[in-house]
């Protein structure tokens, strides 16, 4: 975006806080329009900005900054005995990657994951319309990469593709397939096609230290930690 006209950045409401209880929270929003290609959407990922649907955002909160961008970097990424148990014990699994459309299957399996996984947060409430709209973007380039068993689906990846790597945007799975390690692998399978693509990062998202539900991002060493602006590695 050199050159052009610097995007407005928007401030939300603060809403409670999803994630430390008693607290608000708030994010900064690119002005709808700012963001219309993959160059656009990898500045601003790298700087620890985050996609949902249509819009890239960012924490700002008053009194907090427990929000922490995270990204792997796949060529140092040290593989551990259980990462690799982890891709044997799922190399029976067929994929399908495809761009984003509704399936029906898929959403069914999203339903599911939702009401056993997650059923006392706000998505496990949402509809077809709230679905579609978290995963889909007309500006970025998002694929729903689709795990079979036996023709069974298993589990669905929904990746957006950087210049720099990709952005592991949501990942969801058959609840009762805990043997497996399903959201373990769909990461595991997310740094492999970032390395065979010769490209640098996986990013995860936000790490925060409180949250339980965040506690795996650090599971993948090493990880690197946008503090004060800057990326840091944590290696051990």
């Amino acid at each position: 975006m050199k050159g052009e006209r610097q995007p407005r950045l928007l401030l939300t409401a603060e809403q409670d806080c999803p994630y430390r209880e008693g607290l608000q929270a708030r994010n900064i929003v690119l002005e709808p329009g700012s963001v219309r290609d993959r160059a656009d959407h990898t500045a601003f990922s790298s700087i620890g900005f985050r996609r949902s649907g249509e819009f890239l955002y960012r924490p700002h909160c008053r009194h907090c900054k427990a929000c922490i961008p995270t990204r792997i970097p796949v060529r140092d990424f040290q593989w551990r005995r259980r990462h690799r148990r982890c891709l044997k014990r799922n190399s029976d699994l067929s994929v399908d990657t495809r761009p984003v459309t509704f399936d029906e299957e898929a959403y069914s399996l999203y339903q599911r994951y939702q009401r056993l996984r997650h059923g006392d947060g706000p998505m496990a409430e949402g509809d077809e319309h709230d679905y579609m709209g978290f995963i889909r973007s007309q500006w970025a380039d998002t694929r729903m990469s689709h795990f079979r068993l036996d023709g069974q689906l298993l589990m669905v990846v929904i990746s957006d593709w950087l210049e720099d790597g990709l952005s592991a945007v949501y990942t969801y799975f058959d609840p009762d397939l805990t043997h497996r390690s399903l959201g373990q692998y769909g990461i595991l399978w997310q740094i492999e096609q970032v390395r065979e693509a010769g490209l640098p990062y996986v990013y995860l998202g936000y790490w925060v230290q409180e949250s339980p539900k965040m506690r795996y991002k650090t599971d993948y060493r090493p990880i690197e930690m946008m503090i004060e602006g800057h990326w840091q590695s944590l290696s051990t």
